[in-house]
């Protein structure tokens, strides 16, 4: 797969990654497609972690394979800044912007600008809380609640839990709202309790939290960690106090990291579901794309996810994202956002 060649991408200024323009755009497209170098800026909040820089990827060969020059604005967990990248897409005549995370109180009203201004809006796993601005998400209702069901099965439906939780992600709020539903509807399942944190350093500072927590609630048998950062802050947690073997971590999102993390012998991390953030780059750009050209796309635009357990990723010989994309076909393709004229063989 020569997608995740690219991932080294990032960098401090906007990519201009539309590396060889076709002389005469993309044929049977309807314009501006069809004559080619339609600019789309995409504005991430978080462009640290293999996630995300996998969406990036995905969007990057999504864009190249439409002639789009896509430009890149990476993010360093900065609202202030991320609004000011906003602005400087809409100064720069873009024809649509897609917007990766972020907090909705610092981007709504420049959103809104660039929609006054004609610019097309797309916002993944950020609720900009705007009927013209379609929203990109991983079915974070149905990743969470297949996390869950595993843990149930694998557990019972009485344990004593860790929580890793951050308010204010679209994304964590979604699966929360489901983590709440599955206490309220299993009174054996008990919280004792909720950590994490969201930073440059996501893994390395929720480690240090977990390792409070574990220490505190010699308990805890199973953590609930549904973004692979934290699940990987406990991992290492659980590694440091000794505990690994009496301990399950169930997690959203994957990597080729997370991959190798999972299935090593001893691994506390028994699950993940997830989809392929590759593919949720694609279908980002591909759904900007789209509105560009003026066609009609849904208000909410859903990518499902897989369940991905320690024991069937043991048993398929997966060591990384292309054997996983490979190995399950409907790990590396997504109908969402598509049209005949688009390009959608990414792998």
């Amino acid at each position: 797969m020569k997608l995740l060649a690219r991932l080294a991408l990032s960098a401090a200024i906007p990519l201009f990654v539309s590396e060889a323009a076709l002389a005469g755009g993309l044929a049977g497209a309807p314009a501006p497609f069809d004559k080619g170098g339609v600019k789309i800026a995409l504005i991430s909040y978080i462009s640290a972690g293999d996630f995300f820089q996998a969406y990036q990827a995905g969007a990057q060969e999504q864009a190249k394979s439409l002639d789009v020059d896509l430009r890149v604005f990476p993010g360093r967990q900065d609202a202030a800044e991320q609004r000011e990248q906003v602005l400087q897409a809409i100064n720069l005549g873009v024809s649509a912007i897609v917007i990766d995370h972020g907090l909705p109180e610092s981007l709504g009203d420049v959103a809104q600008q660039a929609l006054d201004k004609g610019i097309k809006v797309v916002a993944f796993d950020v609720n900009l809380n705007n009927p013209k601005i379609p929203q990109v998400e991983q079915s974070d209702h149905e990743l969470a609640q297949l996390a869950l069901d595993q843990a149930a099965k694998d557990n019972g439906k009485s344990f004593n839990a860790g929580y890793a939780y951050v308010a204010g992600f679209a994304p964590l709020d979604r699966r929360n709202e489901v983590w709440e539903k599955f206490r309220s509807e299993n009174s054996g399942v008990v919280e004792k309790a909720r950590f994490g944190v969201v930073n440059d350093t996501t893994a390395t500072s929720t480690a240090d939290q977990a390792k409070a927590v574990l220490s505190a609630n010699p308990d805890i048998k199973v953590v609930f960690a549904p973004y692979d950062e934290f699940a990987r802050g406990v991992k290492l947690a659980a590694n440091d106090l000794g505990i690994a073997k009496t301990l399950k971590i169930y997690s959203a999102d994957v990597s080729t990291a997370d991959i190798q993390e999972i299935t090593e012998e001893g691994s506390p991390w028994v699950a993940t579901v997830a989809t392929n953030p590759a593919v949720v780059g694609a279908v980002s750009v591909r759904a900007a794309a789209l509105q560009v050209a003026g066609q009609e796309i849904p208000h909410q635009i859903t990518v499902k996810p897989t369940l991905l357990t320690q024991e069937s990723l043991r048993a398929a010989g997966v060591k990384t994202i292309e054997d996983l994309a490979q190995k399950v076909p409907a790990f590396s393709t997504s109908d969402a956002a598509t049209a005949s004229w688009i390009p959608d063989k990414l792998f």
